[in-house]
């Protein structure tokens, strides 16, 4: 059991048969978590261990006894990132010693859909800390609190992305799926780097209430597994309608009745794809493995459109890092709000923290990023709606929309990053390689998935699809025949570094 990489619906079977219970599902991950996460590799993925996953799953069992199971997640071990509200004996922290202790009332409402579907939190995945905006230069998978996340496909490589504990928890099979939480590749980038498939949602589809986070009109939580059917099966609980989250009022309208419709192998036949060649970098063991996956793509029965010239795509980093400035300090700010017992009330306190534990807190990399958004005015400043605005026609009107309009396409694809995961380097910070497709439908606010393509030395590269709003439903059923055509994840090996 405990080296089985089972997917959703192949554990609920060996639930049916008798096979296993959760309680005993459940105390097998914990035990791998012990022996891999915690020693081991020691992939520090795992930011923290839920003390009433075992009780909790022994009451499922007993449930599912008496009344049957609730659905298909019933018993199914999954983790949740650090930045995600949990009313129950786990904190909340994003990763920083300055939340350590805080303990939240009130579920997320992602968590809340989950526990309701019979899910088995095991615990918080590790995250950078902050979502890895405090400083002008980070560690991707670093936190005060959780120490450096690491790629278990070669240990000394980055797990990339802020959800990086979630990929890498999935990756190493210490759970079934995992939920992160995405402002601009948080999602994508640590699964395409961690060998999974990870989706982040249109926004608006899955709520954001009771979740840390960094820039309203991008911030989205999304599932991360190892399969694509995993990843349908998750949208089926998370998404909805929150009254409490506005940017939700038409997700029940906009979501399909069931997300595994779309799983189907011929999903890609006759699907227009256009290739944004301006996300390739100058790697070109990434543009091997994605120029193979193009010509499988062709095989299945796509049409190419290669390359997408009649737009562009373009990166506009520094009005982005302006409006993450503003962001991060109102999102901030609203969650200290929200949750008056945290060891800290606001932003500017936050920064005085981190200044009086800067030997815990700030070993390697420091707070600038923070100092910059302490200068800015509110998020509702004219600054701030004039930025937002211009990034919407950016990535929208001039942006992804153009380029569905002007070649007919049913989604875009390109590699998810620019280059394989790169060495650990906490003195320098992360060194990527641009560019990778994460930030056009980040900004947009637009669905985009990653699946496994294949390897380069061993490291993981994925394929990202991305599209218009709501075509959530769409991308999964691409990814999925794209998966069921390569069959390209392999399981990781634990390498301590490349041969």
């Amino acid at each position: 059991m405990e080296n089985a990489d089972l997917s959703i619906a192949e554990l609920q079977a060996c639930f049916d048969r008798g096979e296993q219970t959760a309680a005993t599902v459940c105390e097998a991950f914990l035990k791998r978590i012990a022996s891999i996460d915690r020693a081991g590799p020691e992939l520090r993925s795992v930011i923290e261990i839920n003390p009433d996953a075992l009780a909790t799953a022994t009451a499922l069992d007993s449930e599912r006894q008496s009344k049957g199971a609730r659905g298909p997640l019933q018993g199914v071990p999954m983790l949740v990132k650090d930045s995600i509200d949990t009313a129950d004996r786990m904190m909340t922290t994003a990763g920083s010693l300055a939340l350590e202790g805080n303990i939240a009332t009130q579920d997320a409402f992602v968590v809340q859909k989950l526990r309701e579907a019979g899910v088995v939190l095991l615990g918080k995945s590790n995250m950078s800390e902050w979502g890895y905006m405090r400083s002008t230069r980070a560690c991707s998978g670093w936190s005060s609190r959780g120490g450096q996340t690491r790629n278990p496909y070669v240990l000394d490589r980055s797990p990339l992305g802020s959800s990086s504990g979630s990929g890498v928890a999935v990756a190493a099979n210490l759970c079934l799926g995992a939920i992160g939480a995405e402002v601009d590749g948080s999602i994508v980038r640590p699964a395409s780097a961690n060998g999974i498939v990870g989706l982040k949602p249109t926004v608006g589809l899955v709520s954001r209430c009771g979740v840390i986070g960094v820039a309203e009109p991008q911030d989205t939580v999304g599932p991360m597994a190892r399969c694509v059917a995993d990843i349908a099966a998750l949208m089926n609980v998370i998404s909805g309608t929150d009254p409490e989250d506005p940017a939700t009022a038409a997700a029940d309208e906009k979501r399909p009745s069931d997300f595994c419709d779309a799983l189907q192998p011929d999903a890609l036949r006759g699907a227009r794809l256009g290739v944004a060649r301006e996300c390739f970098s100058g790697h070109e063991g990434t543009n091997g493995v994605i120029e193979r996956a193009i010509a499988t793509l062709r095989k299945v029965g796509a049409e190419i459109i290669d390359p997408i010239r009649a737009t562009s795509l373009p990166f506009f980093g520094p009005l982005e890092r302006e409006l993450f400035q503003y962001g991060i300090k109102s999102n901030i700010n609203a969650y200290l709000a929200a949750h008056p017992t945290a060891m800290i009330r606001d932003f500017d306190e936050l920064i005085e923290f981190n200044r009086h534990h800067a030997d815990q807190v700030m070993p390697y990399f420091k707070q600038e990023f923070f100092e910059m958004a302490q200068t800015k005015e509110g998020w509702d400043a004219a600054r701030c709606v004039e930025v937002r605005n211009e990034l919407r026609r950016l990535s929208r009107t001039d942006g992804i929309d153009k380029a569905l309009s002007e070649h007919q396409l049913d989604a875009i694809i390109a590699p998810t990053e620019g280059s394989p995961p790169f060495v650990i380097d906490p003195i320098v910070g992360d060194h990527i390689i641009p560019f990778g497709c994460s930030t056009p439908p980040a900004i947009a606010g637009y669905p985009h998935i990653t699946v496994p393509s294949g390897f380069v030395h061993g490291l993981p590269v994925g394929l990202s699809f991305f599209g218009g709003a709501f075509q959530d439903f769409k991308l999964i059923g691409y990814a999925f025949a794209f998966e069921q055509a390569t069959h390209a994840r392999q399981s990781p090996q634990f390498l301590p570094t490349i041969p």
